[in-house]
């Protein structure tokens, strides 16, 4: 799924992105766009609040068949909506570059975390 629409987008901002804010950074930059696309009544992005809201993190140019795909892609618990940790997964998932940083910034905290105790 890393090459629908304009996931690679994500694949070339995201591991930028998370150089420069960090990991806590990267999170909480992740959990602004999820309230960005969320449909504020219900608390989670629908197809319909990703139609409406995409343009907002400059993804206009999606097509129908690729929001659906991504809601889908996303739905890990299978209610046709995304929650705010399905959609920081789908954004991790569509970065491979970024998952393998992850193993890197893992290793990093258990060091540091053993250094301190």
């Amino acid at each position: 799924m890393a090459g629908i629409g304009k996931g690679a987008v994500f694949e070339d901002l995201l591991p930028v992105m998370a150089d420069k804010l960090g990991g806590d950074g990267l999170i909480r930059e992740l959990c602004n766009g999820f309230q960005l696309l969320m449909d504020k009544d219900k608390g989670v992005i629908t197809l319909e609040s990703l139609r409406r809201n995409s343009a907002l993190l400059g993804l206009q140019d999606l097509k129908e068949d690729e929001l659906v795909s991504m809601v889908k892609e996303g739905d890990l618990d299978g209610d046709g909506a995304l929650n705010q940790m399905e959609f920081c997964v789908l954004m991790f998932r569509l970065s491979p570059e970024l998952m393998e940083d992850s193993q890197f910034w893992l290793e990093e905290a258990v060091e540091e975390e053993l250094k301190q105790n």
